[in-house]
């Protein structure tokens, strides 16, 4: 039994001792400081977290500006593209209206050159015709002959 009071003893003047240098006050204080500094660490990961989380919001809104900006790009991209296709299209009929009208007025003047001519052929034909008749004394047969001949000239002049 004085074994078991001798460590009784002991371990008595243990505690005693450790009380005494304030070892359990020591141990609460590391331990204190232990969870100040988890806590400390877990309020920093709650702010990343929340930085982190603002970040992605920004990322996100400006993803869809971004992507409105780039859809009315494109909008307005078609939209000049149509507006450009019209007016060619425009342009276009426009000048084959102009070329049309030109190419009008050449065949106008080229038949109304045409006219001249033959009338010219035909006055020209008439006069030289009346002269034989009145200076050389043509026969009925052969004026009317000269007549058929310079209506047949007008004729293929006209074609």
């Amino acid at each position: 039994m004085n074994d078991k009071v001798s460590i009784l003893v002991g371990f008595l003047l243990f505690i005693a001792l450790l009380f005494y240098f304030k070892v359990p006050a020591m141990i609460a204080g590391m331990l204190d400081a232990r969870a100040n500094r988890i806590r400390e660490q877990l309020e920093e990961a709650r702010q990343a977290r929340e930085e982190a989380q603002s970040l992605v919001a920004n990322f996100e809104r400006k993803h869809q500006d971004v992507q409105r900006e780039a859809d009315e790009i494109v909008s307005r991209a078609k939209a000049e593209a149509n507006a450009a296709a019209e007016q060619a299209q425009k342009d276009l009929q426009e000048s084959i209206a102009r070329k049309l009208k030109a190419a009008e007025e050449r065949i106008a003047q080229a038949e109304a050159s045409a006219t001249r001519e033959v009338r010219n052929a035909s006055a020209a034909a008439a006069i030289a015709a009346a002269r034989e008749a009145i200076g050389g004394g043509l026969s009925d047969s052969s004026a009317g002959t000269m007549i058929d001949d310079g209506i047949a000239n007008i004729g293929s002049r006209l074609n």
